[in-house]
């Protein structure tokens, strides 16, 4: 591992110069060759990121292939919440994140200090928290969650149990209304997914009726009442696979569009816009910061790595080693 520069930690990422005419995917292919090293990605990521990836899926998919993993290195081609997980289940394998500063809105909704108070307002609760969160509120929590499993694991408590869900209002809120809980809600959202716009929807509706209408759960209840198939990205593109439509309205992070058009060929997949943008997408800046340059570069020399402390690590696999028992 290179001792990072001074420039790196202010830009934070491996800001180097690349080889003049290189072949980045071929480069790439050959470093994790030389260093046996796994790159892992999410479906929100650029497609570029996604072709190049040895493993695509959602949080659930990308936490099941960590714990897997015979590589030496990891590359997390996602957000930091991911990397930390990585780092969690993935032993003494060294981690990697391209770039520092692809964060989370949804994470960083939910402050430790400010939850941890609001826990203590109901201690009589077990705290059931969404991955896409740090590590310091997955070490507070009783039970981890992923958007494909959680009505599954709210399910799972006897209904006279007390329950908090973290930090996504709209997933709580949706997890409320099918299973007939009343959790009580931290009210975080994620950028992307708050602004969908229904007025959008509706207008692509009345153009395209024989639609079906794909949703995230982490949508606003508005958006949600208007799905044909609310679920997990993995659940969304499950769902594109086996349906007989030809064309779907999609309401979840642009970056899976990538992937639905790979595996469904002629099929159409139009993105519902957000309420203030005029075009038709809605992107996570903070993953669209993965890009092969700096994987490249980030492989290269090794930096930056993601490594929690022990201690930490441990808090954290409890409520992790929680959400596999109840999924069973």
């Amino acid at each position: 591992m290179t001792e990072p520069k001074q420039s790196w930690i202010e830009a934070g990422y491996v800001n180097e110069p690349l080889p003049k005419d290189i072949d980045l995917k071929q480069a790439i292919k050959d470093l994790c060759k030389e260093k046996n090293a796994t790159i892992l990605a999410h479906y929100y990521t650029n497609s570029d990121v996604q072709d190049i990836a040895h493993f695509v899926g959602d949080s659930l998919a990308l936490a099941d292939q960590a714990k897997n993993l015979q590589s030496d290195i990891v590359i997390m081609c996602g957000v930091h919440f991911m990397a930390e997980t990585v780092n969690v289940l993935a032993g003494d394998r060294l981690v990697l994140l391209p770039d520092l500063n692809a964060t989370c809105s949804l994470a960083e909704s939910c402050p430790p200090e400010e939850f941890a108070a609001f826990k203590a307002q109901h201690p009589d609760h077990k705290v059931i928290s969404y991955v896409n969160t740090s590590a310091q509120i997955k070490a507070m929590s009783d039970v981890l969650v992923t958007s494909s499993n959680a009505r599954k694991i709210v399910e799972s408590y006897p209904k006279d149990q007390k329950l908090i869900f973290g930090p996504d209002r709209n997933l709580g809120g949706y997890l409320n209304s099918v299973t007939g809980r009343d959790m009580v809600l931290w009210q975080g959202a994620c950028h992307v997914h708050q602004r969908f716009s229904v007025d959008k929807l509706i207008q692509l509706k009345e153009i395209y009726p024989e639609a079906k209408v794909l949703v995230h759960p982490e949508c606003n209840g508005a958006v949600v009442k208007l799905a044909d198939c609310v679920g997990s990205t993995a659940a969304l593109l499950n769902y594109a696979i086996q349906s007989d439509a030809t064309t779907f309205l999609v309401a979840t992070e642009s970056g899976i569009l990538h992937q639905m058009q790979k595996q469904c060929s002629g099929k159409a997949f139009i993105p519902v816009p957000p309420e203030e943008a005029s075009c038709g997408c809605n992107n996570c800046n903070y993953m669209r910061l993965i890009t092969l340059e700096k994987i490249y570069n980030c492989l290269k020399y090794e930096w930056p790595s993601i490594e929690l402390p022990e201690d930490l690590k441990e808090q954290c696999k409890a409520p992790i080693l929680e959400m596999y028992a109840r999924n069973r």
